[in-house]
């Protein structure tokens, strides 16, 4: 079956596109490098010795999107591509409305004309704003985003449950909490083209000298430790839990039209937490200062992933340790020239 991978030499994206391989999927994949680089395609080869079919395009532009679309039969969708840095969105919210809505939209249109199915969309867990109750599940009410980013994803999931009010396709929304850590070959992981918003790639870059020094923005927020506190889970995880939604939905296990799920580790865990974890399992210590809170930060979520867990027979197989231990050795073989900056 040919699966559509949007987003798919992105983080996610190219660890999913692994997986899909890995269980006899046949992954396409469009990106339109704004943040990822057109050679992991093949590290994505190297790993599994096999190969994928990739095209540049932006869904931003329909008519191109349509060319492609009236060449490939298409089984399925995992619409990964969309711009991510919370405080990029809040600086710049119209580059985060146009592009993370429009792509949607566009995709829709097709699905609905050329009557296509089983459509996954990866949402994010910043949907909840700041939750009143932890554990947060996917029952719990959806406050007011703290970012553009954030409410790109709430809008975008709307979007998609008003469409599937008329629509004849299932689909699921998979929200997913922090992603970290790479591939176990160390040939693939977190690689953006401009400087990294999340923490772990953060934490490696200033352990390995990249950067002089991170900030943890903000050590007064209501936690054990003063910094915000968030649900990590490792990429891999992730990716495999894509997979299932793929087999979910086209097994037509879906209860309903729209299904959502959160993807984390089902553990809340500190940004000093995270930092002295990596510590842990490398030697390596991490210079960082306590900077000002971040604007668009939440202070607290992790995740309840029983109903993931029910559905999809998933669970998360790695623990924070193992996101740093991976994510350092992705850093380390960076540092041996993998790729030619």
């Amino acid at each position: 079956m040919n699966v559509l991978v949007t987003g798919g030499t992105g983080y996610i994206g190219s660890h999913t596109v692994i997986e899909l391989l890995n269980k006899g999927y046949n992954p396409i994949l469009i990106d339109n490098l704004s943040n990822s680089r057109e050679e992991v395609v093949q590290s994505i080869e190297d790993i599994t010795g096999k190969r994928v079919d990739f095209f540049n395009i932006d869904l931003c532009r329909k008519k191109t999107l349509e060319k492609f679309f009236s060449v490939y039969k298409i089984d399925a969708i995992i619409h990964f591509a969309a711009f991510k840095a919370v405080g990029e969105s809040v600086q710049d919210p119209l580059k985060y409305y146009r592009n993370n809505l429009l792509s949607l939209v566009n995709l829709l249109e097709i699905v609905q004309e050329k009557q296509l199915d089983n459509f996954v969309f990866s949402s994010s867990c910043s949907v909840y704003g700041q939750a009143t109750h932890q554990p947060v599940t996917e029952k719990t009410p959806l406050q007011k985003a703290e970012s553009p980013y954030g409410n790109s994803k709430k809008i975008s999931e709307e979007i998609l449950a008003d469409v599937l009010r008329n629509g004849n396709f299932k689909a699921m929304s998979l929200r997913y909490f922090n992603p970290g850590g790479a591939h176990s070959s160390a040939l693939l992981g977190e690689y953006p083209l401009q400087a990294p918003n999340n923490l772990v790639p953060v934490i490696t870059q200033t352990a390995i000298g990249k950067r002089e020094s991170m900030t943890v923005f903000g050590d007064n927020y209501s936690t054990p430790d003063g910094t915000c506190i968030r649900d990590y889970i490792h990429v891999v995880d992730i990716a495999k839990a894509h997979v299932a939604a793929i087999d979910y939905l086209i097994q037509n296990k879906n209860k309903q039209a729209l299904t959502i799920l959160n993807l984390g580790s089902g553990t809340g865990h500190s940004v000093l937490d995270a930092i002295h974890a990596f510590e842990k399992v490398t030697g390596r210590k991490v210079n960082y200062s306590i900077g000002p809170r971040r604007e668009g930060d939440i202070e607290k979520v992790w995740a309840d992933i029983t109903l993931a867990s029910k559905e999809l027979g998933w669970k998360p197989e790695n623990s924070l340790d193992d996101i740093m231990r991976s994510a350092w050795a992705w850093e380390q073989q960076l540092a041996s020239k993998m790729y030619v900056q």
